[in-house]
């Protein structure tokens, strides 16, 4: 027990500031996680670049964003002052995310962890209007938090905006953010902004990729590695049940009537897939939403803060999702899809069990995804158990299922299924995201149990 206690440190202890232990106070954390407990010695010391590999909901961002924020703070309490005012470091760092959900909630860990020292964060994202972005970078932010394709557009376009004086460069998922659709805009801004400079880099997986950009734009990296190669956390409880596809519908609408009561994610393949199956599900009384990158920037958040808020209970999404969001008690993702990347796995079952709160992942595999679950248990270097389920019970639900599946292609064609527009697509998200009573809003919760029954 004494070495434990040895081995726990507080924020204090690891050289945090007062004011931003306070801020960690005031957002629940009570104590360094691992990967902070082991990043912010040599980050706060700022001698070296960091490597962060952590899994996913262990912390990351309290790990880079503490360090930048103290460096804030010193660089304006050690500066001189000119004309009795002390300098305002504006552009000091800059925070790259592969997701505009990611990007907008490590904006809001800077501001809740900033809240006393007047700190000014502005998110450079797609799908919201760039005149306002600019209006915003026109304040002089001390923080940026991007991702790397709006970046570039302000950088080229916008007159007046550089990063020259910037202090701190972040790529947060590094993984995520080294797929073609950022590599060039990523080489852009890195040719762009200053070499004399503190570089992080933290993700959950080390690729190839990573280890050439790590050789590329850090000097003299300190690399923390806070899980083993490709793992999950303890405190998630893994499965896999193997079923014919024509009938894992049936399998899933089992499943989530077994836990009425949970917080779910339910990971498709397609966009189309999202809302061909939040439809379904809403139709059997399930409280489902969908989100997935058809969607407009504002109808993604709203079906994020009605999920958070306990409006729905159910979340269909793709992939976009699985990355870095910090949904507080998601209590089971189901991978209705199995991954055709198995890395992916890790990222969709980490949006359960965070936070060392405990959490359930089951896959749903037929008979075509079978390699592709091999190549998952090969990765996790474990074998997993099977989903306990009677067949004739769960078969039962067949007709029912079917029926909604009827109603859900009805729909889909009503609305022009994959060849609508983004337009009519928002349309038919306003069905999810509030207004009209189809697919049943009220009494939801009860219709679940009632099916069930």
């Amino acid at each position: 027990m004494e070495e434990e206690s040895e081995v726990v440190k507080t924020f204090a202890e690891l050289g945090v500031r007062e004011e931003l232990v306070k801020a960690c106070e005031r957002l629940g954390w009570k104590n360094p996680s691992k990967i902070q407990a082991e990043a912010l010695p040599y980050a706060l010391e700022g001698r070296k670049d960091v490597i962060g590999l952590a899994q996913t909901g262990s912390g990351k961002t309290g790990a880079f964003a503490l360090p930048i924020l103290q460096a804030l703070l010193e660089y304006v309490n050690n500066a001189e002052p000119k004309k009795g005012r002390r300098p305002d470091p504006a552009f000091f760092a800059c925070v790259l995310s592969p997701t505009r959900e990611l990007a907008i909630q490590i904006a809001e860990q800077f501001e809740a962890l900033g809240s006393d020292i007047s700190l000014r964060c502005a998110v450079l994202v797609g799908g919201i209007d760039r005149m306002q972005q600019t209006i915003a970078l026109g304040k002089r932010p001390h923080v940026i938090v991007a991702t790397p394709g709006r970046l570039w557009d302000h950088m080229s376009d916008t007159k007046g905006f550089s990063l020259k004086t910037l202090k701190y460069l972040v790529l947060d998922e590094a993984d995520r953010l080294l797929n073609e659709d950022f590599e060039k805009s990523l080489n852009q801004i890195l040719e762009e902004i200053p070499r004399d400079r503190k570089t992080y880099l933290f993700s959950a997986t080390m690729t190839k990729k990573v280890r050439k950009l790590q050789r590329a734009c850090l000097r003299n990296p300190v690399k923390i590695e806070a899980a083993s190669k490709y793992s999950t956390v303890d405190t998630l409880k893994q499965q896999y049940r193997f079923v014919a596809a024509k009938y894992k519908d049936c399998y899933l609408v089992y499943i989530l009537t077994e836990m009425p009561d949970s917080t779910s994610m339910i990971f498709t393949r397609t966009c189309d897939g999202t809302r061909f199956m939040a439809l379904m599900l809403r139709s059997l009384g399930f409280r489902a939403i969908p989100i997935s990158g058809q969607m407009t920037q504002s109808k993604r958040l709203g079906a994020l803060n009605k999920f958070k808020a306990g409006e729905c209970n159910i979340l269909v999404c793709t992939d976009v999702a699985s990355r870095g969001l910090d949904i507080p008690s998601v209590d089971m993702v189901i991978n209705y899809d199995i991954p055709t990347n198995s890395k992916d796995y890790i990222h969709r079952v980490g949006r359960t069990a965070r936070a060392g709160r405990s959490g359930v992942g089951i896959s749903l595999v037929n008979q075509y995804e079978l390699e592709w679950y091999l190549q998952i248990e090969k990765l996790i270097g474990k074998k997993l158990p099977e989903y306990p389920a009677e067949e004739d019970e769960v078969l039962s639900l067949l007709e029912r299922v079917s029926e909604a599946k009827k109603l859900s292609a009805m729909n889909m064609k009503e609305s022009g299924g994959r060849n609508k527009r983004r337009g009519e697509d928002d349309e038919e998200s306003e069905r999810f995201l509030g207004g009209g009573n189809k697919g049943g809003n009220k009494g939801d919760k009860k219709s679940s149990k009632k099916f069930k029954r």
